[in-house]
């Protein structure tokens, strides 16, 4: 499980750094809009709408500012049509990276995401060049201090829910689900009061790679710099091992 507590940690410190930028309310937007488009604007009828929704309040974007975005988009017609595009391939010493974006200009996005590969001394792959490397599955990290449990009530309650699995980390539990089962298990926690700091499926590496050559290093922040700065991306994964840092 220590695999995953080390992905965890990336994936916070990537959205930590997002909100300080305002960047993490772009990018829940554009999931807002998606999910609406989908299974329409009544979260009571559309599962992905209440998990972005979720996943908005973990990151504190205000109600008002969720219900505007539910409204655009189902309220304009004409409303940007966001594409789902999933870019895979390699940084620096076989690092693998996979990229989420949503964009209504899939030239721009292609030339952005290829540019921050190349600067970072990667190279793109084509679609499955990576993703076998690493496991889709739904996460849930609960912060130990907002949370009145202890890990054996907190386990039994997410492995009734359906949970895959469950760990104790220094400052958090982690809860894994099928990316099936995610939005099922994550509602049964919501209604038992249970303070998500996060939740979303996501792609965990089954391996991971160190770095120790400076310039390695170096090349593999400028990438991940790059596309974080990125506005048309959703989520990078990666399984460079920071702990070496």
């Amino acid at each position: 499980m220590s695999g995953h507590s080390k992905f965890a940690n990336i994936k916070h410190k990537k959205e930590r750094n997002d909100a300080a930028k305002g960047k993490i309310f772009t990018v829940i937007g554009r999931e807002l809009a998606v999910a609406v488009k989908e299974g329409g604007p009544d979260p009571a009828n559309n599962s992905k709408l209440r998990d972005v929704i979720a996943k908005a309040k973990a990151n504190n974007m205000p109600n008002d500012t969720i219900d505007r975005g539910i409204k655009k988009a189902a309220g304009d017609a004409n409303s940007v049509n966001y594409e789902v595009l999933t870019y895979e391939g390699y940084g620096p010493s076989g690092v693998a990276v996979i990229v989420d974006t949503l964009t209504d200009n899939k030239n721009r996005t292609a030339a952005n995401v290829r540019s921050a590969f190349t600067k970072g001394n990667g190279n793109i792959g084509t679609q499955g060049s990576v993703s076998f490397m690493f496991d889709k599955k739904g996460q849930i990290i609960i912060d130990k201090e907002e949370c009145d449990l202890d890990a054996d009530e907190l386990m039994m309650m997410a492995l009734d829910a359906g949970a895959e699995d469950f760990s104790e980390e220094e400052d958090s539990f982690e809860i894994i689900t099928d990316p099936d089962d995610f939005s099922a298990v994550r509602e049964t926690l919501e209604k038992d009061g249970i303070p998500m700091m996060e939740a979303d499926v996501t792609m965990i590496p089954q391996t991971w790679v160190e770095l120790t050559d400076e310039n390695d290093i170096k090349y593999m922040n400028r990438l991940l710099d790059l596309l974080d700065d990125d506005d048309d991306v959703q989520a990078v994964y990666h399984n460079w091992d920071t702990d070496e840092r």
